[in-house]
């Protein structure tokens, strides 16, 4: 009797032992290491200690993406769920006041590029001309001023002319002379041209007028937001006819490209994993993804202030960045897996080439 009742605890063990074995090694693509490895060899090895199991959670990065200026936005051309490549054009601004902008900077720019043609280009021969007759006519007005003043000279000492007649043809002879020297120098001003310094003034000016033009037609620019990397949509945070400000999201963009896991590994695991080691990811839906160890945090987390114990050591972890290989695009973000690593991987940091 004693003897029968054991057997049948034994048999119930097995039958135990084989239906949680089913359970949880229900798919052979999922359960393997390898595709060379049935399930009951993934088990033995777990038990044996060569393949073991961390639980995490998918996570993948997110960009934010708004217009660099403010304004109104007149087109969305994607949805949620879109995937989109970089380049892509995602909405568009209402782009009148920025188009205003660039042709008032166009206009400046051609006013100032004139002023500079014309200082560089120096005098016209008709100016030269009349310069040159304006000279002539000054020298001509002191000529008769002199003979004037002459003439009241000679006739002063007779009592023909008063001292007033006489003072104001002196007067009106040293205004001749004056307005002739001026004429001169305008005239040298004119055939010269203008000094090196209005030119390099002027040229500076076009510089500035051109700079203007640049930002305003980059401005222009903005108004268009392009998508600089792939990804998925994940929110659209506003609609057409919004008015955003400034860096103001509009979109975010999960970057499918930039796959990974979140895991914890215990403090007395740590000699059993390195960066670079080969794993594979297992989800509950009986997927498997190849990936990678690809970063080890140096720093405990939930770590007490004091440690007193060899239990509360023994609960300390770190935290596993896992790098994830997924072509397709199946993983979401937060998405529970499992990372399966075999203790005979061959670690990547022992092998020449790139570490991750």
């Amino acid at each position: 009797m004693k003897k029968r009742i054991i057997l049948l605890v034994i048999v119930a063990v097995v039958v135990g032992l084989s239906l949680w074995s089913a359970q949880h090694y229900r798919v052979s693509r999922v359960a393997r290491v390898s595709s060379a490895q049935p399930w009951w060899k993934v088990w033995l090895e777990e038990v044996s200690g060569k393949v073991w199991e961390l639980h995490g959670n998918v996570e993948i990065r997110e960009v934010r993406l708004g217009f660099k200026v403010p304004g109104r936005i007149v087109r969305l051309h994607v949805d949620e769920g879109d995937t989109v490549k970089p380049g892509q054009l995602l909405a568009e601004l209402d782009q009148a006041e920025f188009l205003d902008a660039v042709r008032q900077a166009e206009a400046a720019l051609e006013a100032r590029r004139a002023e500079l043609a014309a200082l560089e280009n120096g005098s016209r021969p008709e100016e030269i001309e009349k310069a040159r007759a304006l000279t002539e006519a000054a020298r001509v007005a002191v000529r008769n001023a002199e003979i004037a003043l002459r003439r009241a000279k000679e006739l002063a000492p007779k009592g023909a002319v008063s001292q007033e007649m006489l003072d104001n043809a002196q007067a009106a002879y040293d205004q001749a002379v004056a307005n002739y020297q001026a004429a001169v120098a305008a005239q040298r001003l004119v055939e010269v041209g203008p000094r090196q310094e209005e030119i390099d003034r002027a040229r500076g000016l076009v510089r500035q007028a051109e700079a203007v033009l640049k930002d305003a037609q980059r401005r222009l620019g903005d108004t268009k937001l392009l998508s600089p990397v792939s990804g998925v949509v994940q929110v659209r945070v506003h609609e057409v006819g919004d008015f955003v400000n400034t860096g103001e999201p509009v979109f975010s963009i999960a970057r499918q490209e930039e796959v990974w896991v979140r895991t914890y590994v215990a403090e007395e695991d740590l000699d059993r994993i390195r960066p670079g080691m080969q794993v594979v990811v297992l989800t509950d839906g009986g997927n498997q993804f190849l990936g990678q160890v690809g970063f080890i945090s140096s720093v405990a987390e939930f770590t007490p202030k004091t440690v007193e114990t060899r239990e509360v050591r023994t609960n300390l972890v770190y935290r596993v960045r896992v790098l994830v290989n997924d072509p397709e695009c199946k993983l979401r973000q937060g998405m529970p897996v499992r990372v399966r690593i075999s203790a005979e991987k061959t670690f990547a940091s022992d092998q020449p080439g790139k570490q991750p």
